[in-house]
């Protein structure tokens, strides 16, 4: 299948582009586009830029879109969504305001499909007469590199200090006692926004490769998100073999057994347990173990190509609308 999709969310976009299809690209400064991403794994499909005389000459069979403004950039191109091609928008957030009556911006679209990444999502987002699927995060396993030798808790959050509550980063405080290593765009500016946590420390933001390395050799995972969707971060740690700290909100609980670290909306029981991880290697691996097994279960990449290539199948041949589903397992 031919599919035209601007590049966003890099993990995300690793993990999409492992499918067998032809992946769509417009030149950097064309609708929008930024070119072609920048892949940090091998693509089972081609990648392909195209001019938009090219695209017209030769229409794509589906566009993904992943941004709102994403569909005026289609029509410049001639290709309306869901009416000149059939389309589907990824919605990769949960809902910002009026939840629990949050309304989609593309509800009562029959034309589309707006495919949530989580079962949460869909719940609680209201897309009215939409099409709806969930397909579940995929990430492809980067193997059991577990050491745990540093006895200190990593935390991986881009610009932690601009979504402070939204990514839980104002609990780090609580964690004031315990030795935490920052990592992620901006995590930079997490030490002075927390002059308080005397053993928070920055520790980079680094490549995917340099992040699992990193991320390996400490103790434990800790995940503090509030309202968002589940994080890649999350689930990559977890194939890692970290044990993981997870705050129990949004999707949190279907991700992560309790024997895989500790999961509460009581941060004082993630604090407990991030001491006894802390303070005990053994137990830490042998939870590690446990979230690794959870993580290739539900998140391996096989199973998200196999959902993806469902929902492109029944959305190329519907046209971009249909029945809803959840094509997800």
């Amino acid at each position: 299948m031919r599919i035209l999709l601007w590049n966003l969310h890099g993990g995300y976009t690793d993990s999409l582009l492992s499918g067998t299809h032809d992946y769509l690209y417009l030149p950097a400064g064309v609708a929008g586009s930024g070119g072609p991403p920048q892949l940090h794994q091998p693509s089972a499909g081609t990648v392909t830029v195209l001019s938009p005389e090219q695209l017209r000459d030769a229409p794509p069979d589906l566009v993904v879109l992943q941004r709102l403004e994403e569909l005026g950039w289609a029509a410049e191109l001639g290709l309306r969504p869901g009416v000149d091609v059939p389309a589907l928008f990824v919605e990769h957030n949960t809902p910002q305001d009026g939840v629990p009556s949050s309304r989609h911006p593309l509800a009562d679209r029959p034309e589309l499909t707006v495919v949530h990444v989580t079962h949460f999502n869909a719940l609680v987002w209201d897309t009215g007469s939409t099409p709806t699927a969930v397909v579940e995060h995929g990430v492809a396993d980067p193997g059991p590199r577990y050491t745990g030798e540093l006895s200190r808790l990593g935390f991986v959050v881009n610009e932690p200090v601009r979504r402070w509550r939204t990514t839980g980063t104002d609990l780090l405080s609580r964690f004031a006692d315990h030795p935490v290593d920052a990592f992620g765009i901006d995590a930079d500016r997490l030490p002075p926004a927390l002059p308080q946590c005397a053993q928070l420390a920055y520790a980079g933001n680094l490549s995917p490769e340099e992040l699992y390395t990193a991320l390996a050799r400490r103790r434990a995972y800790l995940h503090l998100n509030r309202w968002t969707s589940l994080g890649l971060s999350l689930i990559q740690a977890m194939m890692l073999g970290l044990p993981v700290l997870v705050l129990d909100t949004t999707e949190a609980s279907r991700a992560v057994p309790p024997r895989a670290g500790a999961l509460s909306t009581d941060v004082d029981v993630l604090v407990t347990e991030a001491a006894r991880l802390l303070a005990d290697p053994d137990e830490a691996a042998a939870r590690g173990r446990v979230a690794r097994a959870a993580a290739l279960e539900r998140y391996g990449i096989e199973r998200f190509v196999a959902a993806w290539d469902e929902v492109l199948t029944r959305v190329a041949s519907d046209g971009g609308g249909g029945p809803s589903s959840s094509s997800s397992t």
